[in-house]
């Protein structure tokens, strides 16, 4: 178990609250890496900020991905 203390209350957090805070961070972090980097790369000023300082445990992030992305121009087909 682990306590921290500030300055008028008390946290105790076991290793099962830790490892799943830690799960949580890596997750938010892999879609937001990846939310960050499209957006940049397709010059969207304004979700590149949103998704930076809004966390939303990588929901946003992952409907910024499915629903708001650019449409790439198909490949011409060869034959």
């Amino acid at each position: 178990m682990y306590h921290i203390t500030g300055s008028n209350s008390s946290l105790t957090l076991t290793s099962h609250q830790i490892s799943l805070i830690a799960l949580a961070l890596i997750w938010e972090l892999v879609w937001k890496g990846f939310a960050l980097w499209r957006a940049g790369r397709n010059n969207q000023g304004v979700w590149f900020i949103v998704l930076l300082l809004v966390n939303t445990l990588g929901l946003l992030e992952i409907v910024y991905l499915v629903a708001f992305q650019r449409k790439t121009k198909d490949a011409p087909a060869t034959r």
